[in-house]
């Protein structure tokens, strides 16, 4: 089972005694078997802008499933979460943000409480793959 601290080659050494939840939990999850993760690791981690490269595929492998894939807060959550990665993240990987317009193509986003500024995401992220 391989985890991002193995592909990455590098870990993140012992967590202080005062770091965050927020700290711990992402050093926890670079020790996770990715296929063990679930949509809440998913959420957190691409919130936080780590390992990205490694999370993305997955987490639109995911949304491909179910657009309204939730984590701990509310439908649609992981999406909102990829959807506000910087453009960057999705320089090296068009084919992954074809498949991510996709699924939200054919979704009534109408349907779910996603937060301000989500519904312009989805359509910017359409008007740029199409």
């Amino acid at each position: 089972m391989t985890t991002i601290q193995q592909i990455e080659g590098r870990g993140w050494g012992t967590v202080p005694a005062d770091a965050s939840f927020l700290v711990q939990r992402c050093t926890e999850l670079r020790r996770k078997p990715l296929e063990q993760f679930t949509v809440e690791d998913l959420r957190i981690m691409l919130g936080q802008e780590i390992a990205v490269p490694i999370l993305l595929p997955l987490a639109v492998d995911v949304l491909a499933a179910d657009p309204h894939a939730e984590g701990d807060y509310y439908p649609g959550d992981l999406l909102w979460a990829v959807l506000r990665l910087p453009a960057a993240a999705w320089s090296a990987m068009p084919e992954v943000r074809q498949r991510l317009a996709a699924a939200v193509a054919v979704v009534d986003l109408d349907d779910v409480h996603l937060p301000e500024g989500a519904h312009d995401a989805v359509a910017s992220l359409l008007r740029t793959t199409a």
